[in-house]
């Protein structure tokens, strides 16, 4: 969002129809656009960069997000960010691909596919 990330061109290779996002996603990307510098033009960015896209809801994943916590937890691996774990487990119960540039904590949520397509700008 920030002009960091190639991710308006990836979007647009990748095709808009093929891209979904996550309610919670949607969540954070309001809260940096309201702790910013100009509230306004940043809410305005974000509602170009969701335009288009797929909201999920994270509601059909409960169940797997209850179990997948479990099990994190009982092998000592638990996610220390609730948003990550309710993120990872819809794209899971979605059958989607989550792209993220932080695969470390993601990896450890079970059946997860994870790509890394993020290429930082020089």
């Amino acid at each position: 969002m920030r002009g960091k990330l190639n991710l308006d061109e990836l979007i647009k290779e990748k095709g808009r129809e093929n891209c979904f996002i996550s309610e919670v996603s949607v969540f954070e990307l309001r809260f940096g656009a309201e702790n910013s510098d100009n509230p306004i033009t940043s809410h305005k960015a974000v509602d170009r960069f969701i335009s288009g896209l797929v909201i999920i809801p994270i509601y059909t994943a409960v169940k797997r997000y209850a179990k997948e916590k479990v099990r994190l937890r009982k092998q000592g691996t638990p996610m220390h960010d609730e948003f990550d774990l309710l993120i990872g487990v819809t794209a899971v119960e979605n059958k989607l691909i989550l792209v993220t540039d932080n695969e470390k904590d993601f990896k450890k949520i079970e059946g997860i596919k994870i790509e890394n397509w993020f290429k930082r700008k020089s």
